[in-house]
């Protein structure tokens, strides 16, 4: 039945009105790594999480605490509230995030976020969680070697076509001071154009299109050096 006999007005008992929750229950997601990080929870209430940029000198904090989901019953009966503790919550934030995350294999090759049970403010966690810090620097620095790896891969193979370097490549290379790679220019300025025999879009600066391998500029490629069988 809607409230008041109007069509239309949802029906209190199937609204999701939370209970009292337990102020104790808290949990700090710790991240070290150089980007901000938004996750949407369309299931839960609490459901919308934000972390700020942080670095292994200035960790950002998020203090979370539990959320709610709530399961149907029947039509005649009001919505259950299943409660999520804190807990699960900010391990949700760290996986959902994580996982997928090209190079992340979620144990020693992540971006460098934790989470710890309880409230805690930057000098308690610098002070009872340093090793967790250094473990998630690690990890962060490895898995940034990864997408390094990865980023030179794809230039050689696609023969310089900065579309194939994503953003977390680039700002791996940041990270780690190898800002001297090609791939790290500005690929705006690039010009590209596409391969006369078989359409492929290609950088300009190399004489050989890399999928067909059709000689695109024989000035270039005598420059170079290259050598093609007769």
């Amino acid at each position: 039945m809607s409230v008041g006999g109007f069509p239309g007005i949802q029906d209190i008992r199937r609204r999701t009105l939370r209970a009292p929750v337990n102020p104790m229950d808290k949990s700090t997601v710790v991240s070290i790594y150089p980007k901000e990080i938004c996750e949407v929870k369309h299931t839960i209430q609490p459901g919308r999480f934000k972390i700020d940029a942080g670095t292994y000198l200035i960790p950002a904090l998020l203090v979370v605490g539990p959320s709610s989901w709530w399961k149907e019953i029947d039509d005649e009966q009001p919505l259950l509230e299943i409660p999520n503790s804190s807990i699960q919550v900010a391990d949700s934030i760290v996986k959902d995030y994580c996982n997928g995350l090209l190079a992340c294999n979620m144990s020693d090759s992540m971006p460098g976020i934790f989470y710890v049970p309880g409230e805690f403010d930057l000098a308690a966690i610098r002070k009872s969680y340093s090793n967790l810090l250094n473990k998630a620097k690690d990890n962060q620095n490895r898995w940034f070697s990864n997408l390094v790896k990865m980023a030179d891969t794809l230039w050689a193979r696609t023969n310089g076509n900065p579309l194939t370097i994503s953003d977390d490549m680039r700002l791996a290379a940041k990270q780690l001071n190898l800002t001297n790679k090609d791939w790290m220019k500005d690929f705006t300025m690039m010009e590209m154009s596409r391969c006369p025999a078989c359409g492929s879009m290609i950088n300009s600066i190399y004489p050989v299109c890399s999928t067909c391998k059709t000689v695109i500029n024989k000035d270039k490629a005598k420059e170079l050096g290259i050598i093609f069988a007769q």
